[in-house]
This record gives structure tokens, C-alpha cells and sequence, in this order.
């Protein structure tokens, strides 16, 4: 009879192995199943260039500081190391690369079918984010324009940029992060629907997290919270994107009506040819697995109490950001989700 597992974590990025470090302190049987065919979750997918907002010492899972780099915002290789090490410390249990196809419930216990065969669980925790979920809105021409269009997801480097008409849509950080590092080498323009908010120059990842938790302490009291002088989904001041406010790039045309076979008709009329267009227009949530036993939303959403499902018994979601708690898809707020669903499955499974 095969295996019936305490806890199944779908997801082996951030989120899943912090939910895996509360796990490996209790009792419980528990497996990673990782779709990846190695550690560092979809940090392996993100742009060369990509950095945290914050320092090494805010960038952290429970349990172990990141090591500190040189000039305060690690890049994309020196986290992906962290995870791997992380993973191998706290020797967590994973099983790669293993997709997930579909969950099914019968008689109380989770089927999991997936490309390595089928895992049966009493939980389930989903941790597998956003980035499978790339989000490209429905914008008049799209499917006649005749140049590339590539999602931010799938955005390496400006490599075969150089020298080309580029389109960078999104008034969000990664459309600031790519604007700044496109227009280095190709001519830009950067649509926007909105005009970009910046943050002010000393506000980094650290003071968002710290908002975050001054909101979550606030509404759990029952009492107004003022971000006052930022928002949360403002643009944050990057050295890359500073330098590209020195240059003179950081600004946007504004929103456009349509597409062409060769660019975009912009709102006051005029006509301008592009290359590339490059969204950065964000995700919706990556939990198609799910379908078979939670009503989604179109975003890919399911009714929750936290992090709990309220129409799943035995369900979990972490990590997907505000849907599920507090900078829960950043390092260092993934852990207060991750500690709370651990004690709640461990409540869950003493009935």
C-alpha cells in the first residue's frame, strides 16, 4: 500500500521550504514535491540582473540569516545559493523535478497525480507562487502586432536588444528594473496606465517590511492604519533604477489605445513603431493543480481564512502574497505564514 504522507508541500521555492522548516521540528511525515530540476524555486526563471530590495540580514527564511554581500542587495545568484543551502542544513525532504498535474480528495486523503506517479496525503499545502501564472492583459491589436512580445517572466537579459525600438509595459518595480536596464542599449519607451510612484530614496525592502507588519498589527487591533508618505506597491529606488532616473529614462509616455501591425497608436494619436514589447504587467496565482478540488477565481484565487482553505478541510495556500498574509511572497514575511500554517495542520491532524 503506498505511503500516506502527514503533509504534502507542492512548491520547493521559498515559501515551500520555509513551511518545511516548522514541519521538519514536529513529527510529522511530510515531502516537498518540487517541479524544478534544482533548488532555488523560480529564482532560476528571473531576470540575469534581478536583486532584492533589501539586505541580506531583511532577506531571510526562519531559522538562518542570508549571508551579507558587499553592497547590501544580493542578486539573483547569491539567493538561489541561500536556498540551496538552506535546503541542505535544515536537510529537508524533496523530491525533483516532480510536476503536479492535478489534486484530487477521496475518502479524506489527498491524491496527487503527478509525472513521477501518485502521492497520497492527509494535507496539503500549495506553495508554488505566481510565476507559472504570467498575466498579459487583453489590449486591442495584440494578435496582429508583428514584432516579439515577451512577458517579464520570460525575460533573461538585453542581449538581443541592442539597437532596437523596445516597449516596456508596467509601472510596477520589475518594469522599472527592465526599463533601466533596456534602455542601456536599445531605445525605449515605457507605457504606463498610471504615473509611476517612487519611493523615497532611503526606503528599501526593510521599511516594507515593516509597514507590512505595522498594517498586519493595526487591522488585527481593529485599527486604521496610514501608510502616509509610501505605498506599498511603489517603485523602490534600486541603484539601477537610480541611475536610470540620472539618465533621464525613468519617464512614461503615458498609456496607449491599440495596437498595429508595427507598434501602438498612444492615447493623444500619434503612431510609433516598436520591435519588442516587454510586459511587465504582473501574475495571477499559480494554482491550476487545485481545480479539481477548490472553486478559483479568474486569478487563480480560492476562498480562504488565512492561509487555510474554507471549503477544502486539509488544504493550505502560502505564499501568494496579500492573498495569504503579509509580504508573504518575500523571504523574510514567508516565515510568519509558514509558522502559523504549521501549527494549524498540527491541530488539524490531532482530530
Amino acid at each position: 500500500m503506498a505511503e500516506v504522507y502527514d503533509v504534502i508541500i507542492i512548491g520547493g521555492g521559498q515559501s515551500g521550504l520555509a513551511c518545511a522548516y516548522y514541519l521538519r521540528r514536529t513529527k510529522l511525515n511530510y515531502l516537498i514535491l518540487d517541479d524544478q530540476e534544482s533548488c532555488g524555486g523560480a529564482w532560476q526563471k528571473t531576470w540575469d540582473s534581478l536583486r532584492l530590495f533589501s539586505p541580506a540580514d531583511h532577506s531571510s527564511l526562519p531559522g538562518w540569516l542570508m549571508p551579507k554581500t558587499e553592497d547590501g542587495f544580493p542578486p539573483k545568484d547569491h539567493v538561489i545559493n541561500y536556498l540551496c543551502k538552506y535546503e541542505e542544513r535544515y536537510d529537508l525532504n524533496i523530491k525533483r523535478p516532480v510536476i503536479v498535474d492535478v489534486v484530487e480528495k477521496e475518502s479524506g486523503v489527498f491524491k496527487i497525480k503527478t509525472s513521477a506517479g501518485n502521492f497520497s496525503a492527509k494535507t496539503i499545502i500549495s506553495a508554488t507562487g505566481t510565476w507559472k501564472a504570467p498575466f498579459i492583459p487583453k489590449v486591442k491589436g495584440i494578435d496582429i502586432f508583428r514584432g516579439k512580445q515577451l512577458h517579464s517572466a520570460h525575460y533573461r537579459n538585453p542581449d538581443d536588444l541592442e539597437s532596437k525600438k523596445v516597449l516596456i509595459i508596467g509601472e510596477g518595480n520589475s518594469g522599472a528594473q527592465i526599463l533601466a536596464e533596456v534602455s542601456k542599449v536599445a531605445n525605449t519607451s515605457w507605457a504606463t496606465l498610471k504615473d509611476p510612484e517612487f519611493l523615497p530614496d532611503d526606503v528599501d525592502g526593510r521599511v516594507l517590511f515593516d509597514v507590512a507588519t505595522a498594517k498586519y498589527k493595526a487591522e488585527k487591533e481593529g485599527k486604521k492604519f496610514d501608510p502616509k508618505d509610501y505605498n506599498l506597491g511603489n517603485i523602490v529606488m534600486v541603484p539601477p533604477v537610480k541611475e536610470a532616473r540620472e539618465r533621464g529614462v525613468l519617464k512614461s509616455k503615458g498609456s496607449f489605445k491599440e495596437f498595429t501591425e508595427d507598434g501602438v497608436i498612444w492615447e493623444d494619436g500619434t503612431k510609433e513603431e516598436f520591435d519588442t514589447v516587454i510586459w511587465c504587467t504582473g501574475f495571477h496565482y499559480a494554482t491550476s493543480h487545485l481545480k479539481s478540488i477548490a472553486e478559483t477565481d479568474t486569478k487563480g484565487k480560492i476562498k480562504t481564512q488565512g492561509t487555510k482553505a474554507e471549503n477544502v478541510a486539509g488544504l493550505w495556500v502560502v505564499g501568494y502574497g496579500g492573498w495569504t498574509g503579509y509580504a508573504s511572497a518575500t523571504l523574510i514575511g514567508v516565515g510568519r505564514s509558514a509558522r502559523g500554517t504549521s501549527k494549524e495542520i498540527i491541530e488539524f491532524l490531532k482530530d
